[in-house]
């Protein structure tokens, strides 16, 4: 207290509480002189002495310092896998928190993704590239149906991903609402008929072994996604030093893929020496640099043209025997056929009208053998039809086709005997054959160079003349854009080449182009470059802020015909059926009125957009503009307005 007679905050606190004590002890010693004696307590009763005498119940656990989904991140580090894409959700809480603190978020690094259907359509396209699975994890029921479109393009494409679903675990251990709806008895009932294998570990012991197990089935040939459900009570249990140490997680066995039988293949060997006209059929077959040559190396010794079906990468377009475009004339004089990994043997030899009542010819010769060398039949099911209709093969080899290669190259060899001089001489028709392809082409490529809408053509002779001197990627078909990049492009390389989707299913080219630049990014930074519809797009346009938010980059060129252009050809083709002209087609199939604007869509999840480009000679700067905003680890996307095929 100073001198001026003001009180500091301490010390009026400090005599307020030595007057309050003083007057308390008075007004205590006051009462206990007038108050009447207090009566005498009762006994306690046998249940409150052993209340007050027990030790206190144990309170609840609220953290701990390990659980099973730490060990559930251990079993997935040891597969190698790099990358763990999700869209977010609670079933699978602990995995994700396991996988982003415990594992550090590397190896598999977690990727965000908007819907579950990018989360394992990403993978389709990074398996392709990578020559390896990457994993998705999806959300209980609602997220494994968003899913389901995704892993049947996979499925019908023999592509492995691995993905995990999640349940929530006990009836007594789930909270009310919520996680009854997304829990499920049979995690995998919805996408069975298109996984290769699935499971539903009880215990953390068959996660382990059921997550290697899965790694090994998607990868051995036919390969194919597998999926595996975490149940939620595994995920969070904590998990003690000593149960701990009795977990073991099983070594990863790779299985050699499986050959053909020798015996199988001296009788192919044979017929395909002795055929005047051979023809080698090609779809699913490569899957590395050395199926390419191995093919090309029996392509040369029999001198015999290719047709590719474009399923993969599986033969140079620059090669004279590379002879796709003249497969009718090919196939009809062919008296042997090598089909090698075909998704539809019927399909490839027959011709069906489209018409009210359908007609069937085939195109190959009367009498014409037939090879074929397939893992198609090790993976045929009941109910979904990707297995196409039966067609028998004269010989018939269940083997893998790129395993069994070697082995049919040293039988052939050992056939050839006197034939070398008839083989040569077809072979110089063969490249006279090539030689007029590939000038027409060209001609082709000129009609409506300068019209627009931008021909196909032209998008595709202005963009490669943009990368030429890149290390560049397709990551798209050319089926809707009239076979262009096949046509007038250098496909040498493996990896220059995925493949289409498989089943089919709209979306598919987003999804896929997104993983396979993930991919493309990883193996040193090429230069990748999807063409995608506007209706395949507007399916899945998030990838794109996935894409700027993880830093790959890679070019999307947006086929703006403003319509699902293979929808309004078959509305046309009804119409004309039906005698009732094809003006009404655009209704139900094109997207006019307002116009879409991708750009400004692109710029919206963070990647460079660039257009509507309409004149076909603002294209080329377009795109050298997009290449070179790629160089800074950006997506993007250019909106050209172009015809419809």
């Amino acid at each position: 207290m100073s001198g001026t007679g003001n009180v500091d905050r301490r010390g009026f606190l400090k005599g307020a509480a030595v007057a309050g004590s003083a007057t308390i002890a008075a007004e205590t010693t006051a009462r206990a002189q007038t108050a009447p004696a207090a009566p005498k307590a009762a006994a306690p009763t046998a249940a409150q002495m052993a209340a007050e005498t027990q030790p206190p119940g144990e309170e609840e656990k609220l953290t701990t310092e390990k659980t099973g989904s730490d060990f559930m991140v251990d079993v997935c580090k040891t597969l190698g896998i790099e990358y763990m894409a999700a869209c977010p959700g609670s079933t699978f809480r602990g995995l994700q928190e396991s996988f982003i603190n415990y594992g550090k978020n590397s190896k598999p690094e977690w990727l965000t993704c908007l819907h579950e259907e990018v989360s394992v359509g990403m993978g389709h396209g990074y398996a392709k590239v990578a020559g390896k699975p990457m994993a998705a994890m999806v959300h209980g029921t609602v997220g494994t149906q968003h899913s389901a479109m995704a892993l049947y393009n996979a499925w019908c494409d023999r592509v492995p991903i691995i993905v995990f679903t999640a349940s929530a675990g006990p009836i007594e251990d789930r909270r009310p609402g919520i996680e009854w709806y997304h829990t499920v008895q049979d995690g995998a009932a919805t996408v069975r008929d298109f996984t290769k294998w699935d499971d539903y570990p009880w215990s953390l012991q068959g996660f382990a072994e059921s997550t290697v197990r899965a790694y090994q089935l998607a990868t051995s040939q036919p390969q194919a996604p597998v999926l595996i459900t975490a149940d939620g009570k595994l995920q969070e249990m904590a998990l003690t030093k000593a149960a701990n140490a009795k977990l073991s997680i099983p070594k990863l066995n790779h299985p050699t893929q499986v050959a053909a039988d020798p015996n199988a293949l001296r009788d192919a060997a044979k017929l395909l020496v002795a055929a005047e006209n051979p023809v080698i059929l090609v779809d699913r077959y490569a899957r590395t640099q050395k199926g390419v040559n191995d093919l090309v190396r029996l392509a040369e010794l029999l001198q015999a043209p290719v047709v590719e079906n474009r399923g993969r990468m599986n033969f140079p377009t620059t090669h004279y025997l590379s002879q796709w475009e003249r497969s009718g004339p090919l196939l009809a004089q062919a008296d042997c056929i090598l089909a090698l990994e075909p998704s539809d043997l019927f399909g490839q030899l027959t011709r069906v009208r489209d018409q009210i009542e359908r007609t069937f010819a085939s195109k190959a010769r009367p009498g014409a053998k037939v090879i074929a060398i397939s893992t198609h039949d090790l993976m045929v099911r009941a109910n979904y039809q990707d297995f196409q209709r039966y067609s028998a093969a004269d010989v018939s080899i269940t083997a893998d086709g790129e395993a069994s290669m070697p082995y049919l190259i040293e039988a052939v060899q050992r056939e050839i005997g006197d034939r070398k001089s008839a083989f040569e001489a077809r072979g110089q028709k063969l490249l006279a054959a090539y030689k007029g392809l590939a000038d027409r082409a060209r001609a082709e490529a000129a009609v409506a160079w300068d019209l627009g809408p931008i021909s196909s053509a032209r998008m595709y002779a202005e963009l490669y003349n943009q990368v030429k001197d890149l290390d560049w990627a397709l990551l798209s078909d050319g089926g809707f854009s009239s076979n262009w990049p096949h046509r007038l492009w250098p496909i040498e390389k493996s990896y220059q080449f995925m493949g289409g989707s498989g089943g089919g299913g709209v979306g598919y080219q987003p999804v896929a182009a997104l993983g396979g630049a993930l991919a493309h990014r990883d193996a040193g930074g090429r230069t990748a470059i999807s063409i995608t519809g506007d209706g395949e797009f507007n399916m899945a346009p998030h990838t794109l802020w996935t894409a700027a938010h993880h830093k790959i980059p890679y070019l999307t060129i947006i086929q703006n015909n403003r319509a699902y252009h293979q929808e309004v050809m078959h509305i046309q083709h009804m119409a004309n059926r039906h005698n009732r002209g094809v003006e009404n087609a655009v209704i139900g199939t094109t997207m006019r009125d307002p116009n879409i604007s991708y750009a400004r869509i692109a710029e919206g999840y963070g990647a460079v957009g660039i257009g509507p480009i309409t004149d076909p000679k603002d294209l080329g700067p377009a795109i050298k503009r997009g290449l070179d905003a790629m160089k800074s680890g950006q997506p993007v996307l250019i909106d050209a307005v172009m015809q419809p095929r």
